[in-house]
This record gives structure tokens, sequence and C-alpha cells, in this order.
């Protein structure tokens, strides 16, 4: 993953732990204090709410324990790979498309930012400009040229 993602990923931990899990806290301690938690829905909710969010909390920390920051300045343009840019085009609607390839956690379609695990992302890596790919995607096959390839 790039460094930005990881420090994305590293400050949300901190925000979830430092701010959503005394939230968290006092929301329990609240419900805890209108009476009999047998029938206390309030309660009930609070504490499946902080459920969620431990279990949020635990799977970041598992995804920043595993990340791996790719040192972009050794990543080479001759072939896709992750965080590879890559300008594309659709021979069948002749339309352009630029596509970043990111970590799972990174992906993000409004920025142009897909992950690695889609079809797409996986039907370009390793291919180089001028490349021209068939890909399977839920629709159907779409068969695209690399027109060029960048580093993010």
């Amino acid at each position: 993953m790039s460094q930005e993602g990881y420090d994305n990923l590293v400050a949300e931990l901190r925000r979830l732990e430092s701010i959503e899990r005394p939230k968290a806290s006092a929301a329990i301690a609240e419900a805890r204090d209108k009476g009999d938690l047998s029938e206390n829905s309030e309660y009930d909710a609070a504490k499946e709410a902080q459920a969620h969010l431990e279990d949020k909390i635990n799977r970041l920390k598992v995804s920043i324990n595993e990340a791996k920051v790719i040192d972009t300045s050794r990543l080479s343009t001759d072939a896709v790979q992750i965080l590879s840019t890559v300008e594309m085009t659709n021979l069948a609607t002749k339309a352009k498309m630029t596509y970043t390839i990111v970590s799972e956690s990174e992906a993000n379609l409004k920025e142009g930012k897909i992950a690695i695990t889609t079809p797409i992302a996986q039907g370009l890596l390793n291919k180089k400009e001028g490349d021209e790919v068939e890909i399977t995607i839920p629709r159907g096959t779409i068969k695209l040229r690399i027109d060029k390839i960048t580093v993010a």
C-alpha cells in the first residue's frame, strides 16, 4: 500500500480509539443508569455498537500490522502493478478512462482508485503500454487498450 494509505489507516485507528471508544463507553454508562438492564433496549443497542466498534478497531490493527508500504520511487512504468496509474481506452466505446491500482483499503472509485483484487485490475496486471486486454467483468467482457502507465 502507499504511505498515504498507511497513514490514513493509522489516523483512523487513533480516531476510533481516542474519540469513538470513549463515546461508546459513555453511551453504555448512560443507558445502564436508566435502570433495569433486562428490558433496556438502549443498553443493548449501545453494547452492540461498542462490539461493532471494537471489531472495526481490531480489523484496522490487523490491516496495519500486515501492511507493506511500497516505495513508489522504486516502481517501474514498464508494466502495470500496484500503485500504477493506467490510462486506457475501451475499444468498443472509445471511452477513455484512468485508474490507479491500490490496496483494498485504499480503493475509492470516485477518486479513480480501484482495488488490486477487482477484475479490471487483475486483467491489467503485468501488461504493458499498447497491450490490448479482454477482461471479464460482471456485465460481460470488455476490451481495453493500455495507453499509458505512470506511478501514483
